[in-house]
Order: C-alpha cells, then structure tokens, then sequence
C-alpha cells in the first residue's frame, strides 16, 4: 500500500470514520507531504484548529488511528518523533 498517494484512506483502521473527517485529513496529508517531523507540530496544532473550526472533533481514538496510519512506511527514527509529538500535543491540550 503506498500512502504518499492517498491510498492510506483505503487502510481498513479508518473504515467507518466520517467522510467529512477523511477528507479533511487527506488535505491535510497534501499540506504536510515532505514536512520533517519536527516540522509537524506546529503544523498538527495549525490542522487541529483548523478541525475544530469546521465543527469536526475527532476522538482520542480516533487520533490514535490516524497517528497509527501516518507512521506506516515511516522510518523508527521518524515513527519515534512523531510519538514524542503527538506526547507533546496531549500536554499541551
């Protein structure tokens, strides 16, 4: 499965996620294509206002999934930052 070009929607953890929150996410996936990780924390702060804006809440769960999904053909190295960023999101919020 390659998930740089959009088949990560395809990945069956996602399945029954609303449509309006996937589509969300594949803009999303577009304006962050090539960001380093450490690019991604003020980019996911920026996304999440930007969810929240359009009246779209997504769940613990949820961001779980997607964190899960994005780190597929990540590197260890790449997959660990973005755990100690989605770590400092919580903290955060």
């Amino acid at each position: 499965m390659d998930e740089k070009n959009g088949d990560w929607k395809n990945n069956p953890r996602l399945n029954g996620m609303d449509k309006n929150k996937l589509d969300l996410l594949q803009s999303l996936a577009e304006q962050g294509n090539g960001k380093s990780a450490s690019d991604m924390l003020p980019f996911l702060m920026s996304a999440a206002a930007q969810g929240k804006s359009k009246g779209l809440n997504f769940s613990s769960q949820e961001i779980d999934t997607i964190i899960e999904v994005l780190k597929m053909g990540k590197s260890p190295q790449e997959a660990a930052k973005l755990d100690r960023i989605v770590n400092l999101m919580k903290m955060i919020h």
